[in-house]
């Protein structure tokens, strides 16, 4: 039976920290892998880091499908995106960590990454469109990065500001 992890917000440090790269793929981290698909089933989201239940493990898991959409769960350790197309595409993104703010953002619409799947095996993957922008902004929070740091200064800033204000209020 899956977990359901509490997902990090910001201001959390740890969504700025690098991830650690997995060792190998064993039991632990093929549990680790179903309790982050089921906690991003519960969000409900389309893409999950390791760090954003305070994992620092290169681990994400992506389900793109929707509504009445058969699931279609993608499962990586150590993604490594090997080439970005030149041809770029906006998205509406948003993110676990930062609940209820959007933004459009410019990425490459294709992404070439390599990982290991839920057996180990090395897998190299050709992603197109929304899935290409679910591994990119995925595979950002294993570096520490997030979709706002895409989004000018000042956006940045305003949102930060709210959360930080947030997270102070509801500690008192």
């Amino acid at each position: 039976m899956a977990t359901i992890h509490p997902i990090v917000t910001i201001p959390d440090s740890v969504l700025r920290q690098t991830a650690d790269p997995v060792e190998r793929v064993d039991d632990e981290l093929r549990t680790l892998m179903d309790d982050m698909l089921a906690t991003m089933y519960d969000a409900p989201g389309v893409g999950l880091a390791a760090p954003q239940i305070g994992i620092l493990r290169r681990v994400i898991v992506m389900d793109p499908a929707r509504d009445e959409e058969e699931p279609a769960p993608l499962v990586m350790a150590n993604p490594v995106i090997l080439q970005r197309s030149d041809e770029m595409r906006v998205h509406e993104e948003g993110c676990l960590s930062i609940p209820d703010v959007t933004a459009e953002v410019e990425r490459p619409s294709m992404a070439r990454v390599s990982y290991l799947d839920r057996e180990g095996k090395s897998q190299e993957a050709e992603l197109e469109g929304f899935l290409a922008t679910i591994v990119q902004h995925e595979v950002d929070h294993l570096n520490g990065v997030l979709f706002i740091d895409y989004l000018s200064r000042l956006k940045r800033d305003m949102i930060v500001r709210k959360f930080t204000k947030q997270k102070r209020a509801t500690a008192v």
